[in-house]
This record gives C-alpha cells, sequence and structure tokens, in this order.
C-alpha cells in the first residue's frame, strides 16, 4: 500500500434532491487514522458513503491520484472498504461464507469462483482474528463482538488500501470497542493503509485517532489535530456544551477515592 493517498474537494451529496454535505474538502495519506465527529444529522454516515460512491455525489474524490468517479464498482472495492454497525440486517450465512463475501470483488460469482488464493488469504485473516474455531457456525449465534470481528474479517480480505468506520462500535461493549479500533489503528501503521471513522465517542475519537474534522450542519467546521479539534470552540458550539470540561470532571470522579 505503498503511497496511498485520498483526497476529496468540494464534496456534495444528500437524498431525494437535497444536500446533506456541502463543499466538503478532506485528505490523508497511509498509515493515518482520521476521525469524523460531529453532532447527530452533521452529515457524517453521508459522507462515508459518499466518498465509497454508494450515493450520488457532485465534487471529486481521488485514491492514488485516480478519480473515483471513473472506476467500475469492483475496482473501487479494491481500494475501499466500509465496515459499519454489527447490528445491520444480514442472512443466515456461515462464518466463512460471510468472510468469503469480501473477495467478490476479485472473482467470478460467490464461493464456487473463490480459487486457491482467495482461501488462503480468507483462512488466514480468520485465524488472525481468532475465528478459524467459529469458521462453520451460522452468524446468527454469534454475540455482538464476535460478529463485528466477522464483519472485520470480511472487510480485511476485501485488502483494501482505505477502510472507512461508520459508527462501528455501537451497541458493543467497551472491551471489544477498544479491541477494534486498536485493531484498525495497528493495521493503519502496519499496512500504510488509511483508516477514516466516524465515531461518536470522542474518548475514543482521542484515544485511536490522529486527526479530526469536524462537521455541523453538514458543513466543515474545522480540522486539524485531534487535540486541537477537541479544543476548540468550533467543537462547544456544534454539541452545545463544553465538552473537555465535562470530560475531565468526569475523570476525577474516577480518581476519586470517594
Amino acid at each position: 500500500m505503498i503511497g496511498t493517498s485520498i483526497k476529496v474537494e468540494a464534496l456534495y451529496a444528500g437524498y431525494n434532491g437535497l444536500d446533506v454535505i456541502k463543499n466538503i474538502a478532506l485528505e490523508a495519506s497511509g498509515g493515518e487514522f482520521l476521525c469524523i465527529a460531529g453532532p447527530n444529522g452533521s452529515g457524517k454516515s453521508t459522507l462515508l458513503r459518499a466518498v465509497a460512491r454508494l450515493i450520488p455525489c457532485r465534487g471529486r474524490v481521488t485514491v492514488e491520484g485516480r478519480d473515483t468517479g471513473t472506476m467500475k464498482r469492483g475496482e473501487l472495492a479494491k481500494k475501499i472498504a466500509i465496515l459499519g454497525q454489527a447490528s445491520q440486517f444480514y442472512f443466515p450465512y456461515t462464518v466463512y461464507e460471510t468472510v468469503a463475501l469480501g473477495r467478490y470483488a476479485y472473482g467470478k460469482g460467490f464461493l464456487p469462483g473463490l480459487e486457491k488464493k482467495d482461501r488462503g488469504i480468507i483462512d488466514a485473516v480468520l485465524r488472525r482474528l481468532e475465528l478459524d474455531s467459529l469458521a462453520g457456525l451460522p452468524i446468527t449465534g454469534l454475540s455482538g463482538g464476535q460478529l463485528q470481528r466477522v464483519f472485520l474479517a470480511r472487510t480485511l480480505v476485501q485488502n483494501p488500501a482505505i477502510i472507512l468506520l461508520d459508527e462501528p462500535t455501537n451497541h458493543l461493549d467497551l472491551k471489544y470497542q477498544v479491541e477494534l479500533l486498536r485493531y484498525l489503528g495497528n493495521w493503519a501503521d502496519d499496512e500504510g493503509g488509511i483508516v477514516i471513522a466516524v465515531l461518536h465517542d470522542l474518548n475514543l475519537a482521542r484515544c485511536f485517532s490522529r486527526r479530526m474534522i469536524l462537521l455541523d450542519g453538514g458543513e466543515l467546521k474545522t480540522g486539524g489535530n485531534v487535540k486541537d479539534v477537541l479544543e476548540s470552540a468550533a467543537l462547544e458550539a456544534a454539541y452545545g456544551m463544553n465538552i473537555p470540561v465535562f470530560m475531565r470532571e468526569a475523570l476525577k470522579r474516577w480518581e476519586s477515592s470517594s
């Protein structure tokens, strides 16, 4: 993934002819973990869907210098993957079948089209995420943490350069939230990939992301070093409260002996 990069310029997107995000610009390069913050309804998920070309958009998105609007769907799937919440609707496939869906862009058809190389990649990821013992089980019987690991495995076998996270930790216990984000941070570091994550929990954003952009009302209000954004007046205006003060007061209660 040497040279991995993404650039978004003047991006507009929405639904039913109405723009939800307006004139958004961002950049990221290999090894980065970028967080998208903002209150409910600010356009965070819409931005990710537009970047992944899941919804129509205006503007320009380039990956490694190439306009994604010129790429076929299968070609784009080899560059960008999106991981959402584990509570999403799913069919009663086995763990192996679900993970194998991530190789769809590389072959013809579903499981019958898997080649030896595909199966090798799938098996390696299942072992890495400690899912190999669950490979034959239906995903309908998995816990939330196990299920999200399955979806992460499906994302990784897609072998993308960029992983988009759409609130992936919602409905997960804290242990699984931390494990998931730590794994993806290590993936970005080790593989030179890019993680762009929508996170509601700003504590997690502070711990795992290096840079942050803030959306409010569909517009980009500020961006930069995560600490600077979390301390900014724009963040207080967007959320209607002084979040750093609240967080520090909460920490004092943790540290208090009473």
